[in-house]
This record gives structure tokens, sequence and C-alpha cells, in this order.
């Protein structure tokens, strides 16, 4: 197993939105996601990755993210025996607000929900 690359927060955009051949998967479960993610983002809770690749645009940079690393990791690890590239968003959430970085709220995809910092941060 290879060494997975690793991005520092500081350097994502603040949307992923308008970001053509990127994506920012977020690995989380529907509670996290609910109470804060980065708009723009591909939600895919880990449990469900290996039945929903198809969802994944393969052609694009794809970075993971989740709460701390874990689990983007372990992401990760799956998709490189199957052949497939990525890095882990350092940190994950919790780097992303600790940088102050906007969040989404709410269950909604990109286009829905409001940027503001989730109430109940954990």
């Amino acid at each position: 197993m290879g060494d997975i690359p690793q991005v520092p927060v500081t350097e994502l955009p603040d949307d992923f939105t308008d970001q053509p051949g990127r994506v920012l998967l977020d690995v989380r479960e529907d509670d996290e996601w609910n109470a804060g993610h980065v708009r723009g983002a591909l939600h895919i809770p880990l449990g469900e990755i290996p039945g929903r690749l198809d969802e994944i645009d393969l052609d694009s940079e794809l970075l993971v993210i989740c709460h701390s690393s874990g689990r983007s990791m372990r992401v990760l690890q799956y998709l490189e025996q199957a052949g497939i590239d990525g890095s882990c968003v350092r940190g994950g959430m919790l780097a992303w607000i600790e940088n102050s970085k906007p969040v989404q709220t709410g269950p909604g995809d990109s286009g829905d929900g409001d940027k503001a910092p989730p109430q109940d941060a954990k």
C-alpha cells in the first residue's frame, strides 16, 4: 500500500460548486453532514462507497474528507486497491472549521441551505 497524499484545508477553495475537474467526497454519516459540510461536496457515507462508486467522477481529482481524516484514509485505501487515486483532506472537517472556512448546514446539496458554522460542533 503506497502513501496516500494529504492536502491541507488551507490549499482548498471554500466552495466546490464551481470546481470542474475536482470532487470533494464527504464520507461522514448523514447527521454529521447535516451539522455542517463544504458547499458543493459530494456526500456518500463510508459504508455506501462500494455500492455508489458510479456516482464519483473518477476522471476528476478526488479529495476525500471526513471528521478528522480516519475514515477518509480508509476510503482512500479501499479505492487504491481498486486502482483509484485520491488525496485525503488533512484534519478533515475539524481542520476546516478550525481554519474558519465556511460550512453549509442541513440536508441539501450544493444549492441548498446556508453558509453558517454548525450550531453544535462536537
